[in-house]
């Protein structure tokens, strides 16, 4: 319904973004809230998905057309709901997702919450050689969020990662586990997301 919105972003938090339009905030769930962070109080486009089931109505929300397209693919998915699919996006390394869709690396697939044995051999049945007509060339980069300029406190800035993994289905044991190594570490919130993430998933 909503190829893209363009509006105002007032608020950032663990799990979504609140994007304002002529007097309308809508609600919308990304995979990282915190890479939006730097068009705080300012305009910008976010491209947008509108998931209706029976028990919900809900807007989920891209940096780019690509990353939309192939959050579709991954929703399309048995097993991968709007939720899985953040999860998987919110890496900021897709071409390691790819890589392993292409090689058939499960054991790499199964790191990502929600995402069991079955889950990882569908996604390489359904997505396998399947993907490069949606973004040719744009692998290497997609979803990379550019060097925030904010210097925002590190420990608030930690607290808010900690949330927002948690949003994307990581437990409390997953995040303890990987919590030591970040704590020394002077990130952005979208810093600490990506670190943490990779850590995650090694």
């Amino acid at each position: 319904m909503f190829e893209y919105i363009k509006g105002t972003l007032e608020r950032v938090g663990p799990e979504y973004i609140v994007l304002e339009n002529n007097g309308v905030g809508y609600q919308i769930f990304t995979a990282n809230p915190f890479s939006f962070s730097k068009h705080q109080n300012k305009e910008t486009i976010v491209y947008t998905y509108q998931h209706v089931r029976e028990d919900i109505l809900a807007l989920y929300g891209f940096h780019s057309l690509e990353e939309k397209l192939l959050f579709i693919r991954l929703i399309n998915v048995t097993g991968i709901g709007p939720k899985g699919a953040l999860a998987i996006l919110a890496s900021g390394e897709p071409e390691q997702v790819i890589n392993a869709i292409e090689n058939e690396d499960e054991s790499f697939l199964v790191k990502f919450p929600g995402v069991g044995k079955k889950t990882a051999r569908q996604m390489i049945l359904d997505l396998k050689g399947k993907l490069q007509d949606i973004v040719p060339d744009y692998f290497p980069n997609l979803f990379t969020a550019e060097a925030m300029d904010q210097k925002e406190a590190s420990s608030k800035a930690l607290d808010e990662a900690i949330l927002a993994l948690k949003a994307l289905g990581y437990s409390e044991k997953e995040v303890n586990k990987v919590l030591p190594s970040l704590k020394g570490e002077n990130l952005s919130t979208d810093g600490y997301i990506k670190l943490a993430l990779k850590k995650l998933l090694k």
